[in-house]
This record gives C-alpha cells, structure tokens and sequence, in this order.
C-alpha cells in the first residue's frame, strides 16, 4: 500500500473514502469533521442528533456524498471518550475501518491525523498509529490460495497536512509505523507458514536473506559446530528430525565497537508435536507457530537496521523440530547442556527451553550485556493471562521495566509474573543438576526459573507469548493468525536503549 502525505482540505481529497475520527460525549464539530459535515449539507450533525453516531470506539458510519465532495464516502469512526484515547486505540480503530472499507470495495482512502493533541498525543505519534494500523489492520495470508481473494486491496492511503511543518511531522510517523508494521507483518508471514514451507533450512536461509537485504552480518551453526559447544540440550530436542537443526546469528553493528550491548534470543521450533510427550491431535496443526519467537527477534532485527540506532544487536535463534522418531529424546533422558549444566528430561514437551538453554549460554558466550528471550514456552502462561497478554519474567527490575514501557508504548499487552525462589525447588532433579518440568503448577514461572539457570548474573527479560503468539479472530491491529507480537516492542526496547548507550573510549 502506497502512503503519502498532502497539503489541502480534507473535503478537497479524492479517495474512494474519508476517514473521520469522532469522540464520544461531543456536543458541537468543529475542523475537518465540521467542514466535511457542512459540506455533506448537515448529515453528519443529523446522525448524531438521531442518536446513529454516538463515537463509541471503533463504531463505524458510513455515509455516502452524492457528489457533495470529490470523495465517494465519508466514514465516521468511533474513537471513544477523549480521556481515554491512546496511540494503540488509534491504531485499532483505523484497522477495523480499513477492514471495512476493503470489503465494500475501496481501493483509495483518506485521513487526517486522527486524534492529535489529545492525552499528548503529538502528529508523529498519529501518523504513526494510523500507518500500523492500516498496514496491520489489512494483513492477510494467502500464498498458498489460488482462489481469487472476496475482496480487492485498498492501495492508496493519503493523510492530509494543513501545512508543510505538519506534513514534515506526519511523514516522519508515516515512516516510523512503516518499518515497524512491515516488520511486525514479515514476523507474521514466518509463523503462517506451514511447517513444511518454514523448517529449520528454510528459516535459516530467509535470515541470511534479511541479513542481506539489511546489512545485518550473518552466520549459521550446523550440528557438527554444536556438538563442539557443547550443546547437548538443542541437539538432543533435534535428535528426532530428519531436518539439520540450525543456530542462526545476525549482528547489527551500531556503534564501532566489539561489545554486544543486548541479545535477542527467539525460541524457533518450526513445529512441536511434542515429541515422545506427543500432543494430542486436535489444533495441532498451530503448531507450526511454535517458531514465532524466533521469527519475533528476527523482524525485529530487520526494523532495526532501518532505524540504524548507535547501539550493538545480536539476535540468536536456535531452530529445530520437536518430533517422536525412533532416535527422540525420551522421558527420563539426561542431557547435558553449553557450560555442563546437566538436565533431566521429565518431559519432551518441554522442549522450547532445552533449546533456549543452549542458546542463552551461546549470547552470554558472544559477551552479551543484556539479554531478552521471547518464547511460545508454556500454556501455563495462556492459562494464566489468556490470549491477551504476555507474560514477562526477568532476574534485573530496571530491564524488566524498560522491556514494559517499551510493550506499553507500540500496544502490546504484558504483564510481570514472580520469579520467587521457592520456585525453583519445583525444578529439582534426582539424576541431574535440573529437571525441564516443574509440574503444572506454576508452570509458567518454573520455565522461566529453568532459563534463570542459563543466564547467571546477566541482566535478563524472558517474554513467554504462547497466549499472544496467534489469534482466532480480527480484533483491532490482530488479524487471524499469527500476531507478529512482540516486534514492535523489541524494536522500541533496543530504540530506547540506544539513548543511554555509551560510546567506546
């Protein structure tokens, strides 16, 4: 989709539609909504007094010009009440509209910076969200269809500036929410891919081709340099796949200096039936998403290089499956993981943090100063928050907060669970230093308090999205499928980290 911004009226625009945000509780229009209004001979103020547009969010009116204005429709949309307005509103409100307006066959549309000036809501910051929330809000997955799509695409999305100080400001948060709803939508792609089309290979080879698109610097491990590391966690889950499992590395290099200033670690297991634990059959087929952490941090690399912060990234993603061949780990295994650390395995199933071990021990190799991990680790998680929100667990408050105000910023719910060391007695091992399951109880906490182990005093953030990774229906900037959660945050994390980054003597 095509988005530019113009200097002009609103009611002068040429678009198949208008988009108007309205608030609820408003008594009297004024700007653009009344100069569209007096232009439509007083038929936005008629709906209102007929009680048909209340301004409820993401309440949708649409109204035909008949030739009053150069546009074809003007669509009021519900913003809520003005107290309670934010960027992701925004954002979720200009989705369900673009949705809509698809499915009655638009192909061009207009705005103005929707609820600028509001709870210091700056221009850039709505230009931002309208951007992610058109580009998001209008993903779809359909490589794999070749029955033409219901609908045709909406092409075109114009914002309209008053001046050319305001249009310098929307183009820049045009820009912004750009990068991050591309990134997010390529992190999208990943996990919707059947596992089929996105094994380890497959996965490896689309990072060496981000790497190269972005400049980032590139390397994969093959199974033979793994068993040099020592890493008999990943190799042990991968022991039930015909398919090499792969540790994809991408640097991007900031600053000019050696230091790794933060890791990105992303659990890639392209599919999960559980192994010898198998699963039971119903959905899982979603499976296949079970690599959306992995995919997370490698988007998430990609919107980095573009906003080209003085600050060192690395993203490590171990890739593997997770399948019951006659080679499969078994329950009651015992591996021994990158540093000595030996695990008993108590069940297959817990396999994301086997893999996640070996790879949290290779960023602290690398030299590491900070480490985020993102994992669709345990349903435990989803039991706990449901499908609305991540959990986040880390051993330092001060990158846990900065982890939360950067998820908080791009829209993307979480919520901090304990890491009380009473947990770990959960994970005790009678054969081992360890055990990869401390029961039902607490599951959520005692995976995390398992990946603890691995990271010693680095400062550490673990996001366990299995509840957020995929969604079941539209709802706002979601589409059905995979989320592409948490790109966004990441990328405003290493944005924000940036600024405090302190250049090499």
């Amino acid at each position: 989709m095509e988005i530019k911004v113009v200097i002009g009226s609103i009611t002068e625009i040429r678009a198949d539609a208008i988009i108007i945000g309205f608030f609820e509780g408003t008594e009297h229009l004024d700007g653009d909504t009344a100069a569209l209004d007096k232009a439509l001979g007083g038929a936005i103020s008629g709906l209102i007094s007929q009680g048909e547009i209340k301004g409820k969010l993401n309440e949708i009116t649409v109204i035909h010009s008949l030739g009053k204005l150069v546009a074809g429709r003007v669509v009021v949309t519900g913003l809520g009440k003005p107290a309670e307005l934010s960027r992701d509103k925004i954002c979720g409100a200009v989705a369900e509209t673009c949705r809509l307006l698809r499915q009655k066959g638009a192909a061009s549309l207009a705005t103005v910076a929707q609820g600028a000036g509001i709870n210091d809501i700056v221009l850039e910051a709505s230009a931002q969200a309208v951007t992610e929330g058109a580009l998001l809000g209008l993903y779809n997955f359909r490589r794999h269809m070749t029955k033409e799509a219901d609908y045709g695409e909406i092409k075109e999305l114009t914002l309209v500036a008053a001046g050319q100080d305001e249009r310098q400001r929307l183009e820049s948060g045009c820009r912004r929410g750009r990068v991050l709803a591309e990134a997010t939508n390529l992190a999208r792609d990943m996990a919707n891919e059947p596992a089929n089309y996105m094994t380890p290979g497959i996965m490896a080879e689309r990072a060496r081709e981000l790497a190269a698109d972005c400049g980032l610097e590139y390397r994969v491990l093959g199974r033979a340099e793994m068993q040099e590391l020592g890493m008999g966690a990943l190799l042990g889950v991968a022991q039930g796949s015909r398919e090499p499992p792969q540790l994809i590395v991408l640097h991007y290099r900031g600053r000019d200096s050696a230091e790794v200033d933060l890791a990105l670690v992303g659990k890639g297991i392209t599919f999960d039936s559980g192994g010898i634990s198998i699963k039971p059959s119903e959905k899982m087929g979603e499976m296949k998403g079970d690599m959306s952490g992995g995919a997370a941090v490698l988007a998430a690399m990609s919107a980095i290089s573009q906003f080209k912060p003085k600050i060192n990234v690395i993203a490590v993603v171990p890739a593997t499956e997770n399948l019951p061949d006659g080679s499969a780990l078994k329950p009651g295994d015992v591996v021994t993981a990158m540093g000595g650390k030996t695990i008993e395995i108590v069940s297959t199933d817990a396999e994301g943090r086997l893999i996640l071990a070996d790879a949290l021990g290779y960023a602290i190799k690398l030299g590491a100063k900070g480490i985020v991990d993102v994992a669709t680790l345990t349903g435990a998680c989803r039991i706990a928050l449901g499908d609305l929100c991540s959990g986040a667990f880390g051993n330092r408050q001060e990158l846990l907060d900065r982890v939360l105000k950067a998820a908080a910023e791009a829209g993307e719910l979480m919520w901090q669970l304990p890491m009380y060391e009473q947990y770990k007695e959960q994970n005790k091992s009678d054969v081992a230093d360890i055990k990869n399951s401390g029961g039902r109880y607490g599951g959520a906490i005692t995976a995390a308090q398992f990946l603890a182990e691995f990271v010693g005093d680095t400062p550490w953030v673990h996001l366990d999205i299995a509840g957020t990774f995929l969604s079941d229906k539209e709802r706002g900037c979601l589409v059905k499928g995979a989320t592409g959660v948490p790109v966004r945050t990441l990328v405003n994390l290493v944005l924000s980290l940036a600024e405090g980054v302190k250049p090499s003597p």
